[in-house]
């Protein structure tokens, strides 16, 4: 997909502070960003990163051409025509660190770290928030649907839905990393190589003189592919029967029918009632597909009721992310180059949980070697080299510092990987099933109980002893003077 055409997908201010800093002549200073989010989504356990692909793709497109230009010279600010031929000859030359996609993140560890000069680091935080936070989103979404369906086909349906068409190809890319089998959204299937499905609507039905002709032209037309849609004017009565017609007619000419789908009603019912009749007309193998406004809950739900459902078409309520429309993720300053360092800045808050912690940093997922699984995750600056060692460390709560433990048997998994240095790509970005498998195995690392879908236990992401003094230090030097 080509990201040209985004430079000015930012918000004005940034453009305001490339400009300050121009007049300042401080564009060149270079500082430090990272990408977190406060709070995880839908009360789950985890968050699955996406975006990655998309981000890289857009820093590697940013230009300013004439039409940016101009737009910009039309603004109120007056910006000089000086800053406009910088702006001309922009690139980004920074270094971006960022988890892989796929990888389980969780609330206020860095996602992406980027290293840059002011005059790149403000352009860019407005598109990456967008893409991490909207494809993450939608990558939780799908994993929570997977959790409770993990051996069935799931389908991703939501194109008519979604805000607008980026949302619905790369929605349907993000399902497609946490696990979803398929997208009905044609442009995604050739853009991102994601198998297509699909079958017809109830206007195909309603387009001939009876639902079983509608249903014979269809096979005739598709003979490999026949999934048909049942419930256009009774399910049990009219529907299936017509359908096993048309598969008993596929079966006399050597085919066979992929299965029906049902759209409304009681799907737990209706699901077990076809299966029933299905089977009794020799067509166990014909699968039942199911849709209308499905999530994991309604999906858990039929589930439990015993639903004879083999396949899920999941739409609106995925790639709108219905029950949270945001993620929330944030993009700050930690540190900035003061005679020839980065030397480490705080963000303070009235509000605790947006104090930020400053510093250098990576994050390790710490996996114990006697159990193969993550024992917490441990953000650590970045000069540290007992973690980088394999040295006895100390887990604590940052939010309830009594509560810790030492470790010592575990290894110490770098989670921010080189994505681009000094303005070029480090290594090629894996393929999207790369990024499947990589979901996979990360799922592996973990406890049932941090995965489940309702109430799940608290995963704990540590401060370094080192970073949590250093964030101590810097709230202590920047209250001290405040008044009682």
């Amino acid at each position: 997909m080509d990201e040209g055409g985004l430079t000015l997908h930012t918000d004005k201010y940034q453009i305001n502070m490339m400009y300050a800093h121009w007049v300042q002549g401080t564009l060149n200073e270079r500082a430090v960003f990272e990408i977190y989010f406060r709070k995880l989504p839908f009360g789950n356990g985890y968050a699955v990163c996406a975006g990655l692909d998309r981000i890289v793709r857009y820093i590697e497109a940013l230009r300013f051409g004439e039409r940016e230009l101009e737009y910009l010279r039309q603004q109120e600010e007056n910006y000089a025509p000086g800053f406009l031929e910088a702006l001309r000859s922009f690139r980004f030359t920074g270094s971006l660190h960022a988890m892989p996609e796929g990888t389980l993140a969780f609330p206020n560890e860095p996602l992406v770290r980027v290293e840059a000069r002011l005059f790149e680091a403000h352009l860019i935080e407005t598109a990456m928030l967008n893409f991490l936070n909207y494809q993450t989103l939608i990558a939780t979404k799908a994993s929570r649907i997977r959790q409770v369906a993990p051996n069935d086909l799931l389908l991703e349906f939501g194109t008519r839905r979604a805000q607008e068409a980026d949302a619905a190809v790369w929605g349907a890319r993000a399902a497609y990393v946490a696990g979803f089998h398929a997208t009905s959204n044609m442009r995604a299937g050739m853009l991102f190589g994601i198998p297509s499905k699909g079958t017809h609507a109830h206007a195909w039905v309603q387009a001939f003189g009876t639902e079983e002709e509608a249903f014979r032209k269809y096979a005739e037309a598709l003979p490999d592919q026949v999934t048909l849609l049942v419930d256009t004017y009774d399910t049990l009565r009219s529907g299936v029967p017509n359908a096993i017609r048309i598969g008993k007619m596929l079966e006399a000419s050597g085919k066979r029918m992929v299965g029906i789908r049902l759209d409304s009603g009681d799907l737990a019912y209706l699901s077990q009632r076809a299966r029933d009749m299905l089977d009794e007309a020799g067509l166990s193998y014909v699968k039942i597909t199911a849709s209308n406004d499905l999530d994991e809950h309604i999906i858990d739900n039929l589930k439990s009721q015993r639903a004879r459902i083999d396949v899920w078409g999941v739409g609106t309520k995925l790639i709108t992310a219905a029950d949270q429309p945001s993620l929330g993720g944030v993009y700050k300053m930690v540190a900035i180059s003061r005679n020839g360092a980065f030397e480490p800045v705080i963000k303070i808050s009235a509000n605790p949980e947006k104090v930020t912690t400053p510093g250098l940093k990576d994050v390790y997922r710490i996996i114990g070697r006697d159990t193969g699984k993550a024992e917490g995750d441990y953000i650590a600056l970045k000069d540290e080299a007992d973690i980088r060692e394999g040295r006895r460390i100390k887990l604590f709560d940052p939010v309830h510092p009594y509560i810790h433990k030492y470790i010592e048997r575990y290894d110490a998994v770098p989670l921010l990987k080189p994505v681009i240095v000094d303005g070029e790509l480090a290594v090629p970005l894996p393929s999207l099933e790369e990024i499947r498998a990589y979901h996979d195995a990360q799922l592996g690392q973990f406890w049932p109980q941090y995965l489940r879908k309702l109430n799940p236990e608290l995963y704990r992401v540590n401060l370094s002893e080192k970073a949590w003094k250093l964030k101590m230090d810097l709230i202590a030097e920047h209250t001290q003077n405040d008044p009682l």
